[in-house]
């Protein structure tokens, strides 16, 4: 295991900036993501930590070695793409034994190395096959033991399941999740798909436009975003505007046109005061719909359209001008029973208020 520490990396491509002082400490042994939306610089990130593009300024570590200006090859990192980029004319174990072969190990210890990698990773069973004898998802498995066998410092993945149905996807979430761990290696994965990331990261840092905006566990930036663009880009959220009307022992008053709100702040470096305009982001599954006036965080209005999916039903919630997007567990408000007025709540730790 190893930690990696990049220190104010900044890359450009001409003269677009595609990194800009980034900076980021991850663990030994940590499963780290980076996420974002297309062309946020993280796939950018990646390449810097393999060594296939080198910064204009900053610098990468891992461990207290300075890597920064070093080779690909002697970084000793393993690599996983989208595509498996596996030897069609080979088969699964001479896929896998490829990098041990190019690194002159003794026959005998890649015979066991491959045999050990292909285990771990539950293909021992089609050692002898072709690639295009595999599905995509065995494919795959096979480029993530092609990567471990190497014993790599770490492990560096870029969007590997985006080429998988989702069913695969689940599957295989897991299985590079409990290989890492077992294993104890340091990986960091890119994506841009949030239920990826909150299902499988130890630690996350989200990007946009080449820089960091939050970094921290899954449960931190789903509660706790910072700012409008990482609550918007996580998971669905309500947004509504309104300004500060008192602050109090951590708690922010806030009047709204639906109604006055008592929540925490997304960012607590950053001091609100009254008269100051903010926005209030609240999770649709964190309402609750009751026929009753709540206590505190009630919107009055009735429901739109509502989508019955089962165990869950979406609801189009309107409050005036306002319309909120509301999730229920074991629906309720469906059919006959969703006409009239209703009120929708939601406790004030839920209520998240971002500064602008």
């Amino acid at each position: 295991m190893i930690s990696i520490r990049i220190e104010q990396l900044t890359k450009r491509f001409g003269t677009v900036p595609a990194l800009h002082e980034v900076s980021l400490a991850i663990e030994p042994g940590e499963l780290f993501f980076l996420l974002g939306p297309s062309g946020c610089g993280k796939t950018t990130l990646l390449r810097c930590l393999a060594g296939f593009h080198v910064p204009d300024a900053g610098r990468v570590w891992f461990d207290n070695e300075d890597v920064t200006r070093l080779a690909p090859h002697k970084r000793n990192t393993g690599m996983m793409f989208q595509s498996y980029a596996l030897w069609p004319h080979m088969s699964v174990a001479e896929n896998v034994a490829f990098g041990l072969e190019e690194r002159k190990i003794k026959k005998t210890e890649v015979k066991r190395r491959v045999a050990e990698a292909l285990e771990s990773v539950h293909m021992g069973a089609h050692a002898e096959r072709r690639p295009n004898e595999l599905s995509g998802g065995q494919q795959q498995r096979v480029a993530l033991a092609r990567a471990l066998v190497i014993r790599p410092r770490c492990l560096l993945l870029d969007e590997p399941l985006s080429n998988l149905d989702a069913k695969l996807r689940l599957e295989l979430r897991a299985e590079i999740r409990r290989v890492c761990h077992d294993s104890k290696l340091t990986a960091v994965y890119v994506t841009h798909d949030q239920k990826e990331a909150l299902s499988m990261a130890d630690r996350m840092a989200v990007l946009n436009a080449g820089e960091v905006l939050q970094v921290g566990t899954p449960r931190d930036v789903y509660r706790r975003p910072l700012n409008r663009t990482v609550a918007h880009f996580i998971g669905d959220t309500d947004f509504i505007d309104g300004h500060v009307v008192a602050t109090e022992s951590g708690k922010v008053f806030v009047a709204t046109p639906v109604g006055r709100f008592e929540g925490v702040p997304g960012n607590p470096q950053v001091a609100v005061k009254p008269g100051d305009a903010v926005t209030l982001s609240v999770r649709p599954e964190c309402w609750t719909l009751s026929r009753e006036v709540p206590a505190r965080n009630g919107v009055r209005g009735a429901i739109g359209e509502a989508v019955y999916l089962g165990e869950v039903a979406q609801y189009d919630f309107r409050a005036g001008d306002v319309s909120l997007t509301i999730y229920e567990l074991n629906p309720r408000f469906v059919g006959g029973t969703a006409s009239g007025e209703l009120w929708a709540s939601a406790a004030p730790e839920d209520v998240v208020v971002l500064a602008p």
